[in-house]
């Protein structure tokens, strides 16, 4: 039986969204002029460049945005394949600063650990934390996410896709079930 689809954000539940982690990464911040967003690839790249146009909007101040490929930080290479790596562009110190990591899904932790690894490699921030749009559960590692957009109990077998305009040509959410004989 083929997978059903399930639409669980709108392009217009996106941006309330997006407003709403703005709203709350601005209440976390104690000094906005330290608070950078720094986009894990591929995802959270634009994610982390919305939230920063939102915060922008709320706030009347630039925040520095930048982007990290974990591909060399994973620990599931073996599993997953190698991977062409994307480029990591933070042009600048993290030291003393309050950096959001900033991704799409958050499901075993393995991604987030990896990013908090990757991150060290551009200073020593006072503060780290994790903004995801979506909260799967079924964690690995001890990692919780700080900022979250919708939590979503899924089963482990489930997919979730977060589609973007800036790469998908679309802004939705959509958990992708497999078919279940006997269930309408």
């Amino acid at each position: 039986m083929p997978a059903k689809i399930v639409t669980i954000l709108s392009a217009e539940e996106i941006r309330r969204t997006l407003t709403r982690l703005a709203s709350q990464i601005v209440e976390r911040s104690e000094d906005l002029s330290k608070l950078v967003l720094i986009g894990v690839h591929t995802r959270g790249v634009p994610l982390a460049q919305m939230l920063a146009r939102h915060i922008e909007m709320l706030e009347q101040i630039e925040i520095a945005v930048g982007a990290l490929d974990i591909t060399f930080y994973r620990d599931d290479l073996d599993r997953i394949g190698m991977r062409t790596p994307a480029k990591s562009d933070i042009p600048f110190d993290l030291t003393g600063r309050m950096v959001v990591l900033v991704d799409d899904v958050i499901f075993k932790g393995r991604t987030a650990r990896a990013a908090l690894n990757a991150v060290t490699e551009y200073g020593r921030p006072e503060v780290i934390c994790l903004a995801v749009m979506i909260d799967r559960g079924h964690r690995q590692l001890p990692i919780h996410p700080d900022f979250v957009g919708k939590k979503l109990p899924t089963a482990a077998e489930e997919k979730v896709r977060v589609y973007l305009q800036d790469i998908d040509g679309r802004d939705a959410v959509e958990l992708m079930r497999a078919g279940a004989r006997g269930n309408k």
